[in-house]
């Protein structure tokens, strides 16, 4: 069945993965992207994440069956949290209407391994709340300092993994039929990673905190191919998961046990 699919990111890294294996199975795929893609926008900003669903909804006459959003950058930089965070959850409530018309919605986005590193809990509260403005100016104060600049990503994808929760059992996604879940990937080979792992002090940086024994760091296809299971009609329990396809990092940072906190005390 040939399907409809919006992705976001699509001119590289996962995003471009994502939208070639699509088109490989024959399905739809309007990309959205700075350029060189079928919806040229801005998603850094509240009127380009606007402006950029409009133009989807022209470019597929307001037929959407799924919605990919791979759109991220790993600054340490207050528009971290603009893109990653805002330029999903806006971008995704403003298609939302048009998502709910189509027989079998689905919606998928891309958090990160960095959701289970240190964040500053003021900027993810600040996303969480909505208030982009004060999550910008956390961001620019935290900006300052290279250690505290990277807490914009941290923070970016632990917001967003923690919207999806909150918004994947409402009654406008549950709601509607809808699972909404996210990936969160290890290290992923991309041109985003390049340079970063390119040197010996990067590599050493990048493997202690993110430790992938199984296969090691992974390319960008290894996503792509769980982001389009979660939004194929086959997907149809999942919700407000974020899946850690990650070489087992997650296995190895939280243990075996993840489970307890629900246990009862001991007497």
């Amino acid at each position: 069945m040939t399907r409809t699919y919006v992705v976001t990111g699509s001119a590289s890294g996962i995003g471009a993965a994502t939208a070639e294996l699509l088109r490989t199975q024959g399905h739809s795929v309007i990309g959205v992207d700075l350029a060189g893609v079928e919806v040229a926008g801005d998603l850094s900003t509240p009127e380009g994440r606007i402006a950029a669903a409009e133009a989807v909804r022209a470019e597929t006459d307001g037929g959407i069956d799924a919605i990919i959003a791979c759109a991220g950058i790993a600054a340490p930089i207050a528009k971290t949290m603009a893109i990653n965070y805002f330029g999903v959850t806006d971008f995704l409530t403003a298609l939302l209407p048009t998502l709910r018309l189509a027989d079998q919605p689905r919606a998928a986005v891309v958090s990160s391994m960095a959701s289970l590193q240190p964040v500053s809990a003021e900027l993810v509260d600040a996303a969480l709340a909505g208030d982009e403005p004060l999550a910008l100016r956390i961001g620019d104060q935290l900006a300052a300092t290279p250690e505290a600049g990277f807490l914009n990503y941290s923070s970016s994808k632990r917001a967003l993994s923690r919207w999806v929760r909150r918004a994947s059992v409402s009654e406008a996604w549950a709601g509607a039929g809808i699972p909404l879940n996210a990936v969160a990937p290890g290290t992923v080979t991309t041109a985003m990673t390049a340079g970063l792992l390119a040197s010996a002090e990067g590599l050493a940086q990048v493997d202690a905190a993110v430790p992938m024994p199984l296969n090691y760091h992974q390319p960008a296809s290894s996503i792509a191919e769980l982001l389009v299971w979660l939004t194929s009609p086959v997907n149809t329990h999942m919700a407000g998961q974020t899946i850690y396809c990650d070489g087992g990092a997650d296995a190895v940072l939280r243990g075996d046990d993840i489970w307890s906190w629900n246990d009862a005390p001991h007497a």
